[in-house]
């Protein structure tokens, strides 16, 4: 892992900062971050799928990020290396669950990979596009 270590701070400030975000407030008041009114990143409230296995007592910090397809998501929760999980709740579901007390296992770089492609996913192709020029990673 190189570069500093990821922070709650740096999820706030890499999806905000994609373009043609909005935030929305979920249940608790949890942001949402959404691109053409489909959700890429949001903050978890408590619920019973996600649990410590030791004490049964269900995470208050569990992210979720979107990923681009199924092998994505297999590749991010198979890698012992990183903390990305799922639960049997997200079967099916093109996204991936990161605890906020286990970023600092990932580099802002690797997180920002992460949300850059969640936001590709979800964005309309031209909005993706568009990105994907100004970055020259088309």
């Amino acid at each position: 892992m190189a570069g500093r270590k990821a922070r709650v701070a740096d999820v706030h400030a890499v999806a905000g900062g994609m373009p043609h975000v909005t935030v929305v407030q979920g249940g608790g008041e949890n942001p949402v971050y959404q691109v053409g009114g489909k959700s890429f990143v949001f903050f978890r409230t408590k619920r019973p799928d996600a649990f410590d296995p030791e004490t049964g007592e269900r995470y208050d910090d569990v992210i979720v990020i979107w990923v681009p397809s199924e092998d994505d998501k297999l590749a991010l929760v198979s890698d012992d290396s990183n903390p990305f999980f799922t639960t049997p709740h997200f079967d099916g579901h093109l996204s991936v669950l990161v605890r906020a007390s286990r970023l600092g296992e990932l580099s802002v770089e690797e997180l920002t990979e992460v949300i850059q492609d969640a936001w590709l996913s979800r964005a309309s192709k031209r909005r993706a596009d568009t990105w994907l020029k100004e970055h020259r990673l088309s």
